[in-house]
């Protein structure tokens, strides 16, 4: 599968993450508002609104989610799309896990959000996970697209090959500040398989260092697992990231079974590329996972 869509290829480095149009307190400086999008009336298939919350991985920012946002407000979502430390326009890569989804959960509260779908991809999922635990009653259901799902006392790297392990703490030895920069040799096989080459080179733009700290601390997950709250999972079926074949590793079933009872969504596409440029499609298996 090659993408030929290149509407949301440019996005710039301006792309508005954080905008500052009427914010509202927060204790987090790099907050997001609502992604907002002209309305579209003949566009809008009748769908259930929802207010989608999405969570973005590693190495990435809240520019991940560009297309996938449009195409959801476009058929009439609140959708927001919230950074978080250690990400984005923060220059401090010393964050903690519990930094992080405090900081998700702090966002949800001060926008006074609730029947939240809380999407979470890749490392998000691992996120919302300790989200969950700390604003249940704001959420309507979770959604991970392609994302961890630890288990209790477990850390993220528990969840990948002993070889990529090692070479990330070598990457992360050899940085400045304690974070890992992947080789692009990597990142494309691995992140951006159905990419061609010039898709690639423009999402690994954005592929910044990433914070090494949080993918070693073990999450207490008790509370998680006893939550009454739906939860959907949403499989990328060519997503390389965590190599196939060895049944100790993978998105789905092996992580994914975690959830007990949930939704199963499927569709073609890859750990990065596809949200890229296929955001409709994207944004419409995220609504089949959230809906009613």
């Amino acid at each position: 599968m090659t993408y030929l869509n290149e509407n949301y290829q440019n996005l710039g480095p301006s792309w508005p993450f954080p905008y500052p149009t009427n914010p509202m307190p927060t204790n987090w400086p790099y907050m997001s508002t609502p992604w907002s999008q002209e309305d579209d009336s003949s566009y809008r298939a009748k769908e259930q609104p929802l207010t989608f919350v999405l969570v973005h991985g590693s190495w990435a920012d809240a520019s991940f989610w560009a297309g996938v946002a449009a195409e959801l407000s476009k058929k009439g979502h609140t959708v927001f799309v919230p950074e978080f430390p250690g990400h984005g326009a923060d220059p401090n890569k010393n964050v903690t896990h519990g930094m992080i989804s405090k900081s998700v959960a702090d966002f949800i509260i001060s926008h006074k959000l609730h029947n939240v779908v809380l999407v979470g991809h890749s490392f998000g999922g691992s996120v919302i996970q300790k989200v969950a635990e700390l604003v249940p009653d704001r959420l309507k259901r979770l959604v991970f697209l392609n994302a961890f799902v630890l288990k209790d006392g477990e850390m993220l790297a528990d969840e990948l090959p002993p070889q990529v392990v090692e070479q990330f703490k070598q990457l992360a030895a050899s940085s400045k500040n304690n974070t890992i920069t992947l080789p692009f040799d990597f990142f494309r096989e691995a992140f951006t398989n159905l990419a061609s080459l010039s898709q690639a080179q423009q999402i690994y733009k954005k592929a910044f260092p990433e914070p090494v700290g949080p993918l070693f601390e073990k999450l207490d997950l008790k509370k998680f697992y006893s939550l009454p709250i739906p939860k959907s999972y949403v499989h990328l079926m060519e997503d390389n990231v965590i190599p196939f074949g060895d049944p100790n590793y993978g998105w789905h079933p092996h992580m994914s079974s975690r959830l007990g009872l949930f939704r199963f969504i499927q569709l073609h596409g890859d750990h990065m590329t596809t949200a890229h440029y296929e955001p409709k499609l994207v944004a419409s298996k995220l609504y089949e996972a959230a809906r009613d």
